[in-house]
């Protein structure tokens, strides 16, 4: 039999790859010359096959192994591997300290340089930084307004927005935009608008008071999903990237003293739009996780997120480039 080139397993666009997964409990490995995951029943041992061809993410939960040859066929693939606590949260990489985001990148090959040296043409300018920072939040706005305003959403009964008052925080937001001088203040005003964001959500799904945890702290329902949803979209936000060629390091608004600041940037583009709403709907609804993760990537793959990602880094790094010369 013929061996599949690498080239082969990049034929379908990242984009447009339909699965990522969370596995826990469970050993991947390769059998037969493909990449599996065996789970265990009595005496019984049970293999699934993972179609890397046609997959973005792989996050290892507890209770995982997986093998050199198996992420041998992951890079080939162009597959990025995350290990994760339970429930997909917080994310740990392979190595002994914890950091917030950390992924690792399939590097079996070079990456195109194109949209690197855009962006690093301007990166190092802070005024172009906070440019390409407002940039990112007027396509989040904008997807703020498709998602939660769309067609789809309001025929979910359960998440009936107040569009006035949703159309009235947007627009505070996008008007006040060019009145930011640094980060710290377009920093203080995106904490504002996601504030109000939270606010509107559980008014409309009648949660009742709702504070946002940090770092993972939360013990409700709205905020342990909203903690593996984000996971899920800083995911998304690592495969742009890695298909533009772009460091995680070099980030516009989030982080900069942080490796992983630039996924959260991009992260940033479709969470409010896509996770926060499904966030509050799943928690109403009494849902597990395993439920409100697929309802996560039903949204993310319905509305073209890593399309909207990747398109947004092209745009901001070609346009802010071409401003530099």
């Amino acid at each position: 039999m013929e061996a599949i080139g690498s080239s082969d397993l990049k034929t379908i666009l990242h984009s447009k790859r339909s699965n990522i997964y969370y596995l826990q409990y469970c050993r991947v490995l390769v059998n037969g010359g493909r990449v599996e995951y065996v789970t265990d029943e009595g005496k019984r041992s049970l293999y699934w096959n993972i179609p890397i061809a046609n997959t973005t993410v792989v996050m290892l939960g507890t209770g995982t192994s997986v093998t050199q040859a198996a992420m041998r066929e992951f890079a080939r693939a162009g597959v990025l591997v995350g290990f994760c606590g339970g429930g997909g949260t917080p994310l740990y990489a392979a190595n002994e300290v914890e950091v917030n985001v950390s992924w690792l990148s399939p590097q079996s090959e070079y990456r195109p340089t194109e949209y690197l040296q855009h962006w690093v043409s301007f990166w190092f300018d802070e005024s172009q930084r906070l440019a390409a920072a407002i940039a990112f939040q007027r396509i989040r706005i904008n997807q703020i307004r498709q998602s939660w305003t769309g067609s789809k959403m309001q025929r979910e009964d359960k998440f009936a927005v107040d569009v006035p008052r949703l159309t009235g925080i947007l627009d505070r937001f996008e008007q006040s935009l060019e009145g930011c001088k640094n980060n710290t203040d377009l920093l203080a005003l995106e904490a504002v608008m996601t504030k109000a964001l939270y606010k509107l959500a559980a008014n409309t799904v009648n949660y009742g008071d709702f504070t946002r945890a940090k770092r993972g702290g939360g013990v409700d329902r709205a905020n342990r999903f909203l903690d593996h949803g984000n996971y899920l979209a800083y995911g998304l936000a690592a495969v742009a990237c890695w298909v533009l060629g772009l460091p995680h390091g070099l980030s516009v608004l989030h982080g900069k003293t942080r490796r992983g600041g630039l996924v959260f940037d991009v992260a940033d583009l479709v969470k409010d739009a896509l996770i926060l709403p499904q966030a509050f709907i799943a928690a109403m609804a009494g849902e597990e996780e395993q439920e409100f993760r697929q309802r996560c990537l039903v949204s993310m793959q319905t509305s073209d997120a890593l399309d909207t990602m990747i398109v947004a880094l092209e745009n901001v790094a070609q346009q802010l480039s071409r401003a530099e010369k």
